[in-house]
């Protein structure tokens, strides 16, 4: 089998491809397109080719997968012969990626990438994240301008502040300076508003999006995203694999005897990790109690509540997965449960 390395740009890749011996039989330098991949590597027997991760790389691990390709998708934090070489340029990537999967695809750390319709449904997420942004930074700047008046406004929602500027107390000069922000505040809570009801309406394809709900702080939203980030939960051995996938694990040194642990790495989604934070957040100020609650705020006690709502997403992390792969029902006390029993 050949094996391959290919430095994904968005213009051009550079190939190196190795033969059986791992000699450098061939290089290339080919438009990062489908037309012209499917031209390199259509006729190729079949061949293991390596790409890093990027914001290209799904749709080309798919495609070189649909010619009949095995395709390694290397986590680029953990390729540092590539990251902190001094000699780097396109040319040696790519030869070292296809060295790197010849020796052992495991050193590469492999990704896997999520279905082309998972990604779409996390691209809407993705979308509303956005507008709920600038829904935000519209709000807080036509707020920031009036407060440097020495008017001050409600924030929380658009109408809310349209409705204050109705009103009459802020000259009309000032009302014509926000209001431009207020337009496009209430236009874009329009549009999240049609959107959550697509967050909910594709949640009815999920079984597991109506069982997390049962945990208090879940709604739709968050759900759905931690449906779609995990995908298949088979894939992974322990429920408790799961926070260090999502990069809520602590960071860890160990040499001999001695142990440091640190920070969260923050290695993995970047959305996921701040609505479990939300999520823990609601569940501390939640009347409802539960388990789950009063471990989070004897640990609160303990270290500090800042640190012990992140040690409860990560919990919340685990008991979601937990929940999707036995079919369970959230229960609130299991204790009490089990010592009625």
């Amino acid at each position: 089998m050949e094996h391959c390395g290919i430095d994904l740009h968005n213009k051009s890749s550079e190939v190196c491809v190795l033969d059986a011996g791992g000699a450098v039989s061939e290089r290339a330098r080919i438009p990062t397109t489908e037309k012209a991949l499917r031209r390199w590597f259509g006729g190729r027997e079949r061949a293991r080719i390596c790409v890093e991760a990027s914001g290209i790389s799904p749709w080309v691990a798919r495609l070189l997968t649909e010619l009949g390709h095995e395709v390694v998708v290397a986590n680029a934090q953990r390729v540092r012969l590539i990251a902190e070489s001094t000699l780097k340029n396109d040319t040696v990537d790519a030869e070292t990626l296809a060295r790197l999967v010849r020796m052992d695809p495991a050193l590469l750390c492999p990704i896997r990438h999520r279905k082309e319709e998972t990604q779409r449904l996390r691209g809407m997420l993705r979308v509303r994240r956005s507008l709920v942004n600038n829904r935000t930074a519209c709000l807080n700047t036509a707020r920031g301008l009036l407060r440097s008046f020495g008017y001050r406004m409600p924030g929380q929602r658009p109408e809310r502040l349209a409705r204050a500027l109705a009103v009459g107390k802020v000259p009309e000069v000032l009302c014509a300076l926000v209001a431009p922000l207020v337009a496009t505040a209430l236009e874009l809570d329009e549009r999240i508003q049609a959107l959550d009801e697509e967050v909910i309406e594709a949640g009815h394809a999920f079984p597991e999006v109506e069982r997390f709900q049962q945990v208090p702080g879940v709604g739709p939203l968050v759900a759905l995203a931690f449906v779609l980030c995990i995908e298949d939960p088979g894939r992974f051995h322990s429920s408790r694999d799961i926070p260090s996938f999502l990069g809520l694990r602590p960071r860890m040194r160990e040499s001999a005897e001695h142990s440091h642990f640190g920070s969260i790495t923050r290695q993995g989604d970047t959305e996921m990790p701040k609505l479990l934070v939300q999520v823990a957040h609601g569940c501390l100020r939640s009347r409802q109690d539960s388990d789950l609650k009063r471990w989070a705020e004897r640990l609160a006690g303990r270290i500090g509540k800042k640190k012990a709502v992140v040690a409860m997403a990560r919990k919340l992390a685990v008991v979601l997965h937990h929940l999707w792969v036995t079919g369970e029902d959230y229960q609130a006390a299991r204790q009490e449960v089990a010592a009625a029993a």
